[in-house]
């Protein structure tokens, strides 16, 4: 595939936290992990969705474009900040391509413990700006896992840089807390196959190195959400970060932002993408098409 590169050469307005050199390496289980994971990169797989990749201010990403594309969407993948890659996820963004009519960046943002806080979040930043540049509108941003964290991590560096927020925000099983500690860590531990408390932790451990878990950019949980835009969640009532997406969704609610939630039991952890041929999977992805539509701007608006 070709690679197509995006920049204005502007100055940047996000005020993040710095970069840190890393204080430890990648363990040699998860450069295992990690290739594996890459040997089952999924092929896009829907016809008339278009594969091809980019880097927009210098980040590489997938990109997904369906015919006649109407809308916008920045899409993080997930892996406790430490695993996968835009191309694992490019069969996923190609359906959500494919359902909402949108063009899907796929962010291949830097991976922990080599590259650890804030390095993914400048990432997702870098191409939400060149995205919203180049657009003027801005786009949706959405993600699964830790890559749901993400998504709402970059809202909170909007709003501190004053930049327009994502027009709306889809959020898969996401991992919003860092602090490991809602119940449903051991509530569901026997039901969740794919994540655990000390999966997490040790993620977080990776991810952080040392960086204070509270802060709302590692944890947009314990973040003020006022200020989020309209909001779609997606988790399974069987999986261990069940918590933080109830969590987030009574504090958005009770900040009176426009919030649509899904709980479902007897599935995996972020199913849209893990069990793409389950039939809740199709109905989520009809969910996320149907939200995207009633937020996409009016033509000659």
């Amino acid at each position: 595939m070709s690679e197509r590169v995006f920049t204005t050469g502007r100055a940047s307005p996000w005020e993040l936290p710095p970069l840190r050199p890393a204080t430890m390496t990648a363990p040699a289980d998860l450069v295992a992990r990690r290739a594996a994971v890459g040997a089952l990169a999924q092929a896009a797989a829907v016809p008339g969705v278009e594969i091809s990749e980019a880097r927009y201010d210098g980040v590489p990403c997938v990109v997904c474009t369906p015919p006649e594309p109407r809308d916008v969407m920045v899409y993080f993948h997930g892996g406790g900040y430490r695993l996968g890659s835009a191309a694992q996820f490019a069969g996923l963004a190609g359906r959500l391509a494919d359902a909402a009519r949108a063009l899907v960046v796929v962010v291949d943002y830097r991976l922990a413990p080599e590259h650890p806080f804030p390095a993914a979040l400048h990432d997702a930043a870098r191409v939400y700006g060149q995205l919203l540049a180049e657009r003027g509108t801005p786009p949706m941003a959405a993600g699964d896992s830790a890559g749901g964290g993400l998504a709402a991590a970059l809202v909170l560096a909007c709003v501190n840089a004053a930049v327009a927020v994502p027009r709306g925000l889809v959020l898969m099983s996401p991992w919003l807390d860092l602090r490991c500690t809602a119940n449903s860590y051991r509530s569901r531990s026997a039901t969740d196959q794919l994540f655990s408390l000390d999966a997490a932790r040790l993620a977080a451990r990776q991810y952080l190195q040392g960086h204070d878990p509270r802060d709302p950019l590692a944890s947009p949980l314990v973040a003020d959400v006022g200020s989020f835009p309209p909001t779609l969640l997606f988790a399974s009532a069987d999986e261990v970060l069940l918590d933080d997406a109830v969590a987030l969704t009574t504090a958005l609610t009770q900040a009176r932002v426009a919030t649509m939630a899904s709980f479902v039991p007897g599935l995996p952890h972020a199913w849209p993408g893990v069990a793409p041929g389950h039939p809740e999977s199709a109905i989520a992805l009809d969910a996320i098409a149907r939200f995207a539509q009633r937020l996409r701007p009016r033509e000659g608006a």
